[in-house]
Protein backbone atom coordinates (compact mmCIF):
# COMPACT_ATOMS: atom_id res chain seq x y z
CA UNK A 1 0.00 0.00 0.00
CA UNK A 2 2.69 2.25 1.06
CA UNK A 3 4.69 2.07 -2.06
CA UNK A 4 1.63 2.86 -4.30
CA UNK A 5 1.02 6.13 -2.31
CA UNK A 6 4.70 7.31 -3.01
CA UNK A 7 3.92 5.88 -6.38
CA UNK A 8 1.28 8.75 -6.26
CA UNK A 9 2.77 11.51 -4.37
CA UNK A 10 5.76 10.69 -7.12
CA UNK A 11 3.39 11.40 -9.97
CA UNK A 12 1.95 14.64 -8.35
CA UNK A 13 5.21 15.99 -8.25
CA UNK A 14 6.32 15.10 -11.66
CA UNK A 15 2.88 16.64 -13.12
CA UNK A 16 4.14 19.73 -10.85
CA UNK A 17 6.98 20.19 -12.51
CA UNK A 18 5.57 19.63 -16.34
CA UNK A 19 3.01 22.60 -15.53
CA UNK A 20 6.06 24.88 -14.88
CA UNK A 21 8.09 23.18 -18.14
CA UNK A 22 8.16 25.99 -20.91
CA UNK A 23 7.43 23.04 -23.41
CA UNK A 24 4.26 23.06 -22.05
CA UNK A 25 2.98 26.51 -21.16
CA UNK A 26 3.67 27.09 -24.35
CA UNK A 27 1.53 24.81 -25.67
CA UNK A 28 -2.30 25.00 -24.80
CA UNK A 29 -3.29 21.04 -25.74
CA UNK A 30 -0.02 19.63 -23.13
CA UNK A 31 -1.00 22.04 -20.79
CA UNK A 32 -4.90 21.09 -20.55
CA UNK A 33 -3.78 17.65 -20.87
CA UNK A 34 -1.95 17.39 -17.89
CA UNK A 35 -3.42 20.49 -15.84
CA UNK A 36 -6.42 17.84 -16.22
CA UNK A 37 -4.18 14.96 -14.90
CA UNK A 38 -2.64 17.25 -12.18
CA UNK A 39 -6.15 17.96 -11.26
CA UNK A 40 -7.45 14.22 -10.86
CA UNK A 41 -4.63 12.98 -9.23
CA UNK A 42 -4.39 15.70 -6.37
CA UNK A 43 -7.08 14.61 -4.03
CA UNK A 44 -5.53 11.30 -3.88
CA UNK A 45 -2.01 12.98 -3.70
CA UNK A 46 -3.47 14.94 -0.37
CA UNK A 47 -4.95 12.07 1.19
CA UNK A 48 -2.24 9.65 0.89
CA UNK A 49 -0.15 12.74 2.27
CA UNK A 50 -1.86 12.76 5.41
CA UNK A 51 -2.17 8.84 5.49
CA UNK A 52 1.59 8.10 5.97
CA UNK A 53 1.79 11.08 8.05
CA UNK A 54 -0.42 9.98 11.06
CA UNK A 55 1.42 6.33 10.62
CA UNK A 56 4.12 8.03 10.90
CA UNK A 57 3.19 9.78 14.24
CA UNK A 58 1.89 6.90 15.28
CA UNK A 59 5.57 5.21 15.36
CA UNK A 60 7.35 8.12 16.65
CA UNK A 61 4.97 7.94 19.66
CA UNK A 62 5.07 3.58 19.90
CA UNK A 63 9.57 4.82 19.45
CA UNK A 64 9.04 7.94 22.57
CA UNK A 65 7.21 5.01 24.63
CA UNK A 66 10.01 2.53 24.20
CA UNK A 67 12.40 4.78 25.72
CA UNK A 68 13.99 4.04 29.11
CA UNK A 69 13.80 7.36 30.31
CA UNK A 70 10.04 7.43 29.13
CA UNK A 71 7.94 8.32 32.55
CA UNK A 72 4.58 7.16 33.42
CA UNK A 73 2.49 9.78 32.52
CA UNK A 74 4.13 10.56 29.23
CA UNK A 75 3.52 7.05 27.83
CA UNK A 76 0.02 7.75 29.34
CA UNK A 77 -0.48 10.41 27.10
CA UNK A 78 1.23 8.47 23.97
CA UNK A 79 -0.61 5.70 24.21
CA UNK A 80 -4.13 8.09 24.62
CA UNK A 81 -2.89 9.99 21.00
CA UNK A 82 -1.90 6.37 19.29
CA UNK A 83 -5.72 5.66 20.06
CA UNK A 84 -6.96 9.03 18.67
CA UNK A 85 -4.36 8.49 15.34
CA UNK A 86 -5.41 5.23 14.66
CA UNK A 87 -9.27 6.02 14.72
CA UNK A 88 -7.97 8.71 12.20
CA UNK A 89 -5.84 6.56 10.17
CA UNK A 90 -8.51 4.08 9.51
CA UNK A 91 -10.87 6.69 8.30
CA UNK A 92 -8.02 8.04 6.07
CA UNK A 93 -7.76 4.56 4.69
CA UNK A 94 -11.30 4.71 3.81
CA UNK A 95 -11.04 7.83 2.13
CA UNK A 96 -7.97 6.42 0.44
CA UNK A 97 -10.27 3.13 -0.75
CA UNK A 98 -12.64 5.12 -2.35
CA UNK A 99 -10.43 7.71 -4.30
CA UNK A 100 -8.51 4.93 -5.65
CA UNK A 101 -11.66 2.59 -7.08
CA UNK A 102 -11.40 2.52 -10.55
CA UNK A 103 -12.84 5.93 -12.22
CA UNK A 104 -15.77 5.18 -14.16
CA UNK A 105 -14.80 6.35 -17.72
CA UNK A 106 -17.85 8.67 -18.11
CA UNK A 107 -18.57 10.27 -14.84
CA UNK A 108 -16.78 13.90 -16.24
CA UNK A 109 -19.31 13.62 -19.83
CA UNK A 110 -22.56 15.70 -20.57
CA UNK A 111 -25.28 13.66 -20.52
CA UNK A 112 -28.67 13.02 -22.56
CA UNK A 113 -31.27 13.37 -20.34
CA UNK A 114 -34.43 11.44 -21.61
CA UNK A 115 -37.64 11.43 -19.20
CA UNK A 116 -41.17 9.39 -20.86
CA UNK A 117 -44.50 8.95 -19.62
CA UNK A 118 -45.39 5.47 -18.64
CA UNK A 119 -48.75 3.88 -17.21
CA UNK A 120 -50.97 6.07 -16.47
CA UNK A 121 -52.12 8.43 -19.14
CA UNK A 122 -52.09 12.00 -18.20
CA UNK A 123 -50.97 11.62 -15.13
CA UNK A 124 -48.04 9.98 -15.81
CA UNK A 125 -47.56 12.73 -18.23
CA UNK A 126 -48.25 15.36 -16.03
CA UNK A 127 -45.33 13.57 -13.59
CA UNK A 128 -42.89 13.21 -16.34
CA UNK A 129 -43.18 17.24 -16.39
CA UNK A 130 -42.83 17.29 -13.02
CA UNK A 131 -39.56 15.15 -13.00
CA UNK A 132 -38.03 17.06 -15.53
CA UNK A 133 -38.35 19.68 -13.57
CA UNK A 134 -36.91 18.58 -10.63
CA UNK A 135 -33.93 17.78 -13.31
CA UNK A 136 -33.65 21.10 -13.95
CA UNK A 137 -33.68 22.39 -10.75
CA UNK A 138 -30.95 20.48 -9.37
CA UNK A 139 -29.08 21.26 -12.39
CA UNK A 140 -29.34 24.85 -11.48
CA UNK A 141 -28.62 24.66 -8.37
CA UNK A 142 -24.98 22.70 -9.08
CA UNK A 143 -24.25 24.91 -11.83
CA UNK A 144 -25.26 22.63 -14.93
CA UNK A 145 -26.56 23.66 -18.42
CA UNK A 146 -30.16 22.56 -19.35
CA UNK A 147 -30.60 22.40 -23.28
CA UNK A 148 -33.99 20.58 -24.71
CA UNK A 149 -33.69 18.94 -27.72
CA UNK A 150 -36.60 17.40 -28.40
CA UNK A 151 -40.07 17.18 -26.60
CA UNK A 152 -43.93 15.85 -26.81
CA UNK A 153 -46.42 17.66 -24.82
CA UNK A 154 -49.91 17.19 -24.18
CA UNK A 155 -52.11 20.15 -23.59
CA UNK A 156 -52.22 20.33 -20.06
CA UNK A 157 -48.82 21.01 -19.29
CA UNK A 158 -47.36 17.05 -18.99
CA UNK A 159 -45.25 15.37 -21.34
CA UNK A 160 -45.13 12.29 -23.13
CA UNK A 161 -41.26 12.52 -23.77
CA UNK A 162 -38.75 14.98 -23.42
CA UNK A 163 -34.94 14.84 -24.20
CA UNK A 164 -32.38 17.38 -22.94
CA UNK A 165 -28.95 17.41 -23.08
CA UNK A 166 -27.11 18.49 -19.11
CA UNK A 167 -24.29 20.02 -19.70
CA UNK A 168 -21.40 20.93 -17.25
CA UNK A 169 -18.46 19.45 -15.12
CA UNK A 170 -18.85 15.76 -13.95
CA UNK A 171 -22.57 15.83 -15.05
CA UNK A 172 -22.54 11.95 -15.41
CA UNK A 173 -21.26 11.03 -12.32
CA UNK A 174 -24.15 12.86 -10.43
CA UNK A 175 -27.31 11.76 -12.89
CA UNK A 176 -26.04 8.36 -13.26
CA UNK A 177 -27.89 6.31 -10.77
CA UNK A 178 -31.60 7.91 -12.17
CA UNK A 179 -31.89 5.55 -15.07
CA UNK A 180 -35.30 3.38 -14.44
CA UNK A 181 -38.97 3.27 -13.36
CA UNK A 182 -39.70 6.23 -11.22
CA UNK A 183 -43.23 5.77 -9.83
CA UNK A 184 -46.00 7.96 -8.69
CA UNK A 185 -48.83 8.15 -5.99
CA UNK A 186 -50.75 10.91 -5.86
CA UNK A 187 -54.78 12.11 -5.69
CA UNK A 188 -55.02 13.63 -9.71
CA UNK A 189 -56.53 16.82 -9.65
CA UNK A 190 -59.34 15.65 -12.26
CA UNK A 191 -60.40 12.93 -9.61
CA UNK A 192 -63.58 13.40 -7.99
CA UNK A 193 -63.82 10.67 -5.59
CA UNK A 194 -60.27 11.55 -3.76
CA UNK A 195 -58.73 8.10 -4.80
CA UNK A 196 -54.97 7.83 -4.95
CA UNK A 197 -53.93 6.78 -8.08
CA UNK A 198 -50.54 4.96 -9.12
CA UNK A 199 -48.66 5.85 -12.41
CA UNK A 200 -45.28 5.72 -13.34
CA UNK A 201 -42.15 7.38 -15.89
CA UNK A 202 -39.45 5.61 -17.24
CA UNK A 203 -36.05 7.95 -17.19
CA UNK A 204 -32.73 7.11 -19.38
CA UNK A 205 -29.40 8.76 -18.79
CA UNK A 206 -27.23 8.31 -21.64
CA UNK A 207 -23.43 9.61 -21.47
CA UNK A 208 -23.13 12.06 -24.36
CA UNK A 209 -20.59 10.43 -27.01
CA UNK A 210 -17.77 11.71 -28.03
CA UNK A 211 -16.54 11.99 -32.09
CA UNK A 212 -13.76 9.09 -31.30
CA UNK A 213 -16.03 7.21 -30.05
CA UNK A 214 -18.71 6.20 -32.35
CA UNK A 215 -18.75 6.07 -36.16
CA UNK A 216 -22.09 7.06 -37.92
CA UNK A 217 -21.58 6.24 -41.85
CA UNK A 218 -23.56 8.37 -43.78
CA UNK A 219 -25.10 5.19 -46.01
CA UNK A 220 -26.21 3.76 -42.54
CA UNK A 221 -28.80 6.79 -42.29
CA UNK A 222 -32.06 7.54 -43.87
CA UNK A 223 -33.14 11.20 -43.20
CA UNK A 224 -36.49 12.53 -43.26
CA UNK A 225 -37.89 16.20 -43.25
CA UNK A 226 -41.40 16.92 -42.64
CA UNK A 227 -43.67 20.28 -41.36
CA UNK A 228 -43.19 20.50 -37.28
CA UNK A 229 -47.07 19.72 -35.60
CA UNK A 230 -48.36 20.54 -32.52
CA UNK A 231 -47.10 23.79 -30.01
CA UNK A 232 -44.46 25.63 -31.50
CA UNK A 233 -44.86 29.25 -32.48
CA UNK A 234 -45.47 30.61 -36.55
CA UNK A 235 -43.06 27.80 -38.43
CA UNK A 236 -45.42 24.92 -37.42
CA UNK A 237 -46.62 23.28 -40.31
CA UNK A 238 -45.16 26.66 -42.50
CA UNK A 239 -41.69 24.91 -43.28
CA UNK A 240 -40.53 21.41 -43.49
CA UNK A 241 -37.81 22.07 -40.20
CA UNK A 242 -38.73 18.84 -38.23
CA UNK A 243 -36.07 15.94 -39.09
CA UNK A 244 -36.38 12.38 -38.07
CA UNK A 245 -33.17 10.10 -38.52
CA UNK A 246 -33.04 6.64 -38.92
CA UNK A 247 -30.55 4.51 -38.38
CA UNK A 248 -30.68 1.35 -40.33
CA UNK A 249 -27.74 -1.21 -39.04
CA UNK A 250 -29.51 -0.33 -35.38
CA UNK A 251 -33.48 0.07 -36.35
CA UNK A 252 -32.88 3.40 -33.83
CA UNK A 253 -35.03 6.23 -34.92
CA UNK A 254 -34.80 9.99 -33.59
CA UNK A 255 -36.55 13.16 -33.98
CA UNK A 256 -36.18 16.35 -33.61
CA UNK A 257 -38.85 19.30 -34.10
CA UNK A 258 -38.33 21.87 -31.52
CA UNK A 259 -35.70 24.32 -33.64
CA UNK A 260 -37.34 26.48 -36.29
CA UNK A 261 -33.92 25.94 -38.02
CA UNK A 262 -34.03 22.35 -40.27
CA UNK A 263 -30.44 22.53 -39.25
CA UNK A 264 -30.50 22.82 -35.65
CA UNK A 265 -32.53 20.01 -35.80
CA UNK A 266 -30.68 17.48 -37.67
CA UNK A 267 -27.49 18.35 -35.45
CA UNK A 268 -29.64 17.80 -32.30
CA UNK A 269 -31.07 14.50 -33.45
CA UNK A 270 -27.51 13.17 -34.59
CA UNK A 271 -26.48 14.26 -31.00
CA UNK A 272 -29.15 12.09 -29.49
CA UNK A 273 -28.23 9.06 -31.96
CA UNK A 274 -24.69 9.04 -30.99
CA UNK A 275 -25.84 8.91 -27.30
CA UNK A 276 -28.37 6.11 -27.88
CA UNK A 277 -25.91 4.41 -30.20
CA UNK A 278 -22.72 4.94 -27.64
CA UNK A 279 -25.07 3.53 -24.35
CA UNK A 280 -25.98 0.48 -26.52
CA UNK A 281 -22.60 -0.09 -27.62
CA UNK A 282 -21.73 -0.09 -23.97
CA UNK A 283 -24.64 -2.19 -22.64
CA UNK A 284 -23.75 -4.89 -24.65
CA UNK A 285 -19.91 -5.14 -23.51
CA UNK A 286 -21.12 -5.36 -20.11
CA UNK A 287 -23.36 -8.00 -20.82
CA UNK A 288 -21.28 -10.67 -20.08
CA UNK A 289 -21.03 -8.86 -16.28
CA UNK A 290 -25.14 -8.64 -16.31
CA UNK A 291 -25.63 -10.61 -13.66
CA UNK A 292 -23.08 -9.27 -11.28
CA UNK A 293 -24.49 -6.12 -11.56
CA UNK A 294 -28.00 -6.77 -11.16
CA UNK A 295 -27.85 -6.23 -7.19
CA UNK A 296 -25.88 -3.01 -7.98
CA UNK A 297 -27.19 0.17 -7.68
CA UNK A 298 -25.16 1.08 -11.51
CA UNK A 299 -26.82 -1.57 -13.57
CA UNK A 300 -28.72 1.02 -15.13
CA UNK A 301 -31.35 -0.93 -15.66
CA UNK A 302 -34.68 1.24 -17.24
CA UNK A 303 -37.37 -1.64 -16.42
CA UNK A 304 -36.04 -1.79 -12.88
CA UNK A 305 -38.29 -0.05 -10.71
CA UNK A 306 -36.16 2.38 -8.49
CA UNK A 307 -38.15 4.71 -6.52
CA UNK A 308 -41.09 6.17 -5.28
CA UNK A 309 -43.00 9.45 -4.74
CA UNK A 310 -45.95 9.25 -2.30
CA UNK A 311 -47.66 12.66 -1.95
CA UNK A 312 -50.12 11.81 0.01
CA UNK A 313 -47.52 11.22 2.60
CA UNK A 314 -44.64 13.24 1.54
CA UNK A 315 -42.54 10.67 1.46
CA UNK A 316 -40.13 9.36 -1.48
CA UNK A 317 -38.76 5.80 -1.30
CA UNK A 318 -35.22 4.38 -3.22
CA UNK A 319 -35.97 0.93 -3.43
CA UNK A 320 -32.40 -0.24 -4.25
CA UNK A 321 -30.78 1.03 -0.81
CA UNK A 322 -34.50 1.23 1.13
CA UNK A 323 -34.17 4.83 2.16
CA UNK A 324 -36.88 6.36 2.64
CA UNK A 325 -37.41 10.50 3.35
CA UNK A 326 -39.97 12.65 4.42
CA UNK A 327 -38.95 15.63 2.08
CA UNK A 328 -40.95 15.08 -1.18
CA UNK A 329 -41.63 18.77 -2.09
CA UNK A 330 -37.83 19.58 -1.57
CA UNK A 331 -36.87 17.13 -3.33
CA UNK A 332 -39.04 17.77 -6.64
CA UNK A 333 -37.65 21.28 -6.19
CA UNK A 334 -34.20 20.35 -6.96
CA UNK A 335 -32.82 19.01 -3.61
CA UNK A 336 -31.32 15.66 -4.86
CA UNK A 337 -28.05 15.93 -2.68
CA UNK A 338 -29.71 13.63 0.02
CA UNK A 339 -31.02 10.95 -2.69
CA UNK A 340 -27.62 10.66 -4.90
CA UNK A 341 -24.99 10.97 -2.35
CA UNK A 342 -26.12 7.59 -0.32
CA UNK A 343 -26.73 5.86 -3.74
CA UNK A 344 -22.83 6.81 -4.51
CA UNK A 345 -21.19 5.47 -1.03
CA UNK A 346 -23.75 2.16 -1.82
CA UNK A 347 -22.39 2.07 -4.84
CA UNK A 348 -18.74 2.68 -3.57
CA UNK A 349 -18.90 -0.15 -0.74
CA UNK A 350 -20.04 -2.59 -3.82
CA UNK A 351 -17.20 -1.65 -5.80
CA UNK A 352 -14.89 -2.37 -2.49
CA UNK A 353 -16.64 -5.63 -1.32
CA UNK A 354 -15.98 -6.98 -5.03
CA UNK A 355 -12.47 -6.10 -5.25
CA UNK A 356 -12.01 -8.27 -1.81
Amino acid sequence: MNTRLDDILRKKNDLAVMMSDPEVTSDPNKYTKISKEYAEIEPVADEAELFLSIEEQIKDNQAMMLEEDCDAELKHMAQQEIYELKDALEQSQARLDALLLPKDPNDDRNIILEVRAGTGGDEAALFAADLFRMYTRFAERVGFKVSILSSNEIGLGGYKEIIAQVSGKNVYSQFKFESGVHRVQRVPETESGGRTHTSACTVAILPEAQEVDINIRPEDLRIDVYRASGAGGQHVNKTESAVRITHLPSGLVVTCQDQKSQHKNKAQAMTVLQARLFDKEQSEADSERAEARKGMVGSGDRSQRIRTYNFPQGRITDHRINLTLYKLEQVLNGELEELIQPLVLHHQAEMLAGQH
